[in-house]
Parts: C-alpha cells; sequence; structure tokens
C-alpha cells in the first residue's frame, strides 16, 4: 500500500513537472511570436547651444548693415581779410598819382589788389595793410572791364601786346582774352582801354614786384573799403 503511494507521488511530481515545462515553452514561443518592445530612451537634459565660433562671429559682422558714421566736425570758416590800415592820401587824388608806403605793414603776408571802376582807384594791400594806391584807368564802353575776382595768371615785365601791338609793361593778366593790370603813359581823365587797367609806370613796376601768379584781384563798381571792413571775397 505504501509502494503505491510512494509511486502515484511520484507520477503527479512527474506531471506537475511536465505541465511546467509545456507551459514555459508554451510562453516562451509567445514571446518569440510577439514583436520586441524598444527599451525607452533615457531621459537626459538638452545641451546649451554651443558658443559661436570667432570666424562665424567675424562673418557676422561683416555682412550686417553697416553703422552709419559719426559726422565729422565742420571745420571753422577762415577769418575774413579784414582791411587793416589804410594809407593817408591827401585830396586831391588825381590821374598821374599815386602813393607807396610799406612801414605799416608786415614784410610777407596774403596780398590782395582791389580796383573800384567808379572811384577810378586801385589798391594793394599786405595783411590787410594797404600798401599802395593809384588812380587808374579802365575800359571804354564798348570794352568794359570785367567785374568780378581775378587770380593773376601772367606777369611779365617786359610785354607787348599781341593784338594792339603795344607796350604792356609790368603785365598782370586777369582773364584769358588778355584783360591785365598793366603800365601806361596815358594817365589822362578821357583816357580808356580795351578792357585792361592802366596805372603810372613807375606804380605798376612797384606792383609787380609784389603781385605773384594766383595772387587775387577783385575789381568792383563803387566798393569803397575803409579800414575795419572785411574783404570777404578774398
Amino acid at each position: 500500500m505504501a509502494r503505491d503511494r510512494t509511486a502515484l507521488a511520484k507520477r503527479v511530481a512527474l506531471g506537475a513537472g511536465c505541465l511546467a515545462a509545456f507551459l514555459g515553452a508554451a510562453h516562451l514561443a509567445e514571446r518569440a511570436d510577439r514583436p520586441a518592445v524598444p527599451a525607452a530612451a533615457p531621459v537626459t537634459e538638452r545641451p546649451l547651444p554651443p558658443e559661436l565660433p570667432r570666424q562665424a562671429l567675424t562673418a557676422a559682422l561683416a555682412t550686417a548693415a553697416p553703422v552709419a558714421p559719426a559726422p565729422k566736425p565742420v571745420a571753422p570758416l577762415p577769418a575774413a581779410y579784414t582791411v587793416k590800415s589804410i594809407l593817408p592820401v591827401k585830396s586831391p587824388f588825381v590821374h598821374g598819382d599815386w602813393y607807396w608806403d610799406e612801414s605799416a605793414a608786415p614784410s610777407t603776408g596774403k596780398i590782395v589788389v582791389t580796383v573800384d571802376l567808379k572811384a577810378q582807384v586801385l589798391s594793394v594791400f599786405r595783411d590787410g595793410h594797404e600798401i599802395g594806391t593809384a588812380v587808374m584807368i579802365y575800359g571804354a564802353d564798348a570794352k568794359p572791364t570785367p567785374l568780378g575776382v581775378f587770380n593773376v595768371s601772367f606777369r611779365k615785365a617786359r610785354h607787348v601786346s599781341s593784338i594792339y601791338d603795344a607796350p604792356m609793361p609790368y603785365t598782370l593778366r586777369l582773364t584769358n582774352d588778355g584783360v591785365s593790370i598793366h603800365g601806361s603813359e596815358s594817365m589822362r581823365p578821357d583816357a580808356a582801354t580795351h578792357g585792361c587797367v592802366g596805372v603810372p609806370i613807375a606804380f605798376a613796376k612797384k606792383l609787380f614786384a609784389v603781385v605773384q601768379l594766383g595772387d587775387t584781384v577783385i575789381v568792383s563798381n563803387g566798393e569803397t573799403l575803409k579800414a575795419g571792413q572785411p574783404i570777404t571775397a578774398a
């Protein structure tokens, strides 16, 4: 009887083992048929963007819209050429008269010549000081002396007009068509020129000695200058 129980227990245990093995195999087969589920990716912090390389920064600055430069400071305007002293010429001052005195002027400085057709007077200034003045003759109505600001473009001590074949000593040319300041022997009230400004020859020689190429000559009609008055065109 005891032997039968032992045999029965062995059969039960064997059956249980076979059942367990069967269930295990079935479970494995089911897992093999089912698609594998991927493992979840580990959660990490999002990295910060890397620093912009120096080359990229330089390129970005190069392509950026240019910044307008700061405006340059405006240069101050040069001071006007002011009349500082006038020669003490006594009246009457008639054709043929002239006056020269450099004692009140510096030995160097900007030279400016003024010609007033209405007053028939030419004056020369150095650094604002009048150093010479003379009564002059000028162009007739048919050949008027032009008004304006000129620069001496030609100078010659012994010059002869190629148009009129006339001597023009100590010529200081003002225009391309030959209008000049020069010495003249015809210093009469009724004398006229073909547009040039004629002065006594002795005065023309002194004027020629101080006026150089490029110096300014202002021809006006009634512009009388006084001490302290600016010569703005100079």
